[in-house]
């Protein structure tokens, strides 16, 4: 025979877990965008957020050519993320939830952006811009990415992002010389692709980051965490920032590179100006 504290105290077990149901099925999940460019943070930030008990995202989808090829595929695949059944999931532990991805602006976003800002307004989709400032930094960067693709520093292998000091330290050791015919035009083109970025989504539900602003103040990251409606958690990340040193440090022409910036738009990015 069962004591009657025992049954109570499962009844109560039982009661608890059902309410727990019914409030897990009336709070809605809450979908989102990170919306970037290439080599702006932005794996570094979604590991971040997805160190929260309660954020899923989902890395970069539309890498892959065939879910951007026109509005259909681009809509289905948002479809196939949106529509798992997040209600029931383990991703969703407190009863709210973020479910996400990461997407590049050259990746279709722009191209039909029209489309997409229907789809997000009518879906409910939240984006989160995160851009960089200084796009002469991002620009080393992507040239440096671009090395180690071809080159495979580590080990014979390729990797975007890194995990420990010793290997941040391999790859930063390579300092590309930029062609200064190519530099400007590199500048301008990133600087209006973010512009237009900005211009295309303003009608959305929406949050712009920085990523120089995110370094010198992780705290930066609690507002997304408010503004997806979520508890605040401490967020942690494993990624090794790669370029640490003053910028002339990682620019093997950077004398050239200094006379040629100055005196246009893009000087103050010489001295570290976030601009």
């Amino acid at each position: 025979m069962i004591p009657v504290f025992q049954t109570q105290k499962s009844l109560t077990c039982t009661t608890r877990c059902q309410i727990l149901m019914i409030e897990c099925a009336c709070t809605g999940v809450r979908f989102f965008a990170i919306l970037s460019m290439q080599r702006s943070g932005s794996g570094w930030v979604e590991t971040l957020l997805n160190s929260h008990p309660n954020i899923s995202s989902n890395g970069e989808i539309f890498s892959v050519k065939e879910r951007r090829s026109n509005i259909t595929a681009i809509t289905k695949t948002l479809d196939r993320l949106y529509n798992l059944d997040w209600y029931s999931s383990a991703a969703k532990n407190e009863c709210t939830a973020a479910v996400g991805l990461k997407w590049m602006l050259n990746q279709g976003l722009m191209k039909h952006h029209q489309e997409i800002v229907e789809y997000f307004n009518r879906r409910g989709v939240s984006a989160i811009f995160l851009l960089r400032r200084n796009l002469l930094r991002r620009y080393v960067s992507i040239l440096a990415n671009a090395h180690d693709s071809a080159m495979k520093q580590l080990n014979g292998t390729h990797k975007a992002h890194v995990h420990s000091k010793h290997e941040a330290e391999i790859l930063a050791q390579y300092k590309p010389t930029i062609d200064k015919k190519t530099l400007i035009t590199e500048l301008k083109r990133s600087d209006k692709l973010a512009a237009d970025a900005l211009v295309n989504f303003k009608n959305t539900r929406h949050v712009v980051l920085y990523y120089e602003d995110v370094v010198s103040n992780r705290t930066m990251l609690m507002d997304v965490l408010d503004f997806l409606r979520l508890p605040k958690r401490k967020l942690f990340s494993r990624h090794v920032k790669i370029h640490t040193k003053r910028l002339c440090d990682h620019i093997d022409n950077w004398a050239d590179v200094t006379d040629f910036l100055k005196g246009t738009p893009f000087e103050s990015f010489l001295n570290g100006s976030r601009r």
